[in-house]
């Protein structure tokens, strides 16, 4: 149930990419296509941040191939530790280069550090 509904501010939703209400949508599905971890390629760095802190990094991932929120989420819960998406670019807090590694060899991404 939506927020308005059955109010005069429900308003149906709307397609993203063309702006037409989602029952008359004529977007292609092919167009939230995901590209296959097994094609792509994470690059795993180390980098200092202000006064002395690390941050494992990880480029290489597409935003438009990928769900980068979900992933990161799921390597943060993994690593016990916070970070966020900048660039492109997926930072956790602190060393986590070996957790991160085995967590998306398992995915199937191919991983170079």
């Amino acid at each position: 149930m939506r927020l308005f509904a059955g109010t005069k501010y429900d308003q149906p939703p709307k397609c993203d990419r063309c702006g037409k209400v989602e029952a008359d949508c004529i977007c292609s599905p092919s167009a939230t296509r995901r590209l296959s971890p097994s094609s792509q390629v994470a690059r795993l760095s180390l980098e200092k941040r202000k006064q002395g802190k690390l941050a494992t990094v990880i480029r290489g991932l597409s935003a438009e191939g990928n769900d980068l929120p979900g992933l990161l989420s799921r390597l943060k819960s993994q690593c016990g530790a916070g970070g966020t998406i900048r660039d492109d670019c997926l930072e956790v807090q602190g060393d986590h280069r070996q957790r991160i590694s085995d967590a998306l060899r398992e995915l199937g991404y191919q991983v170079r550090e």
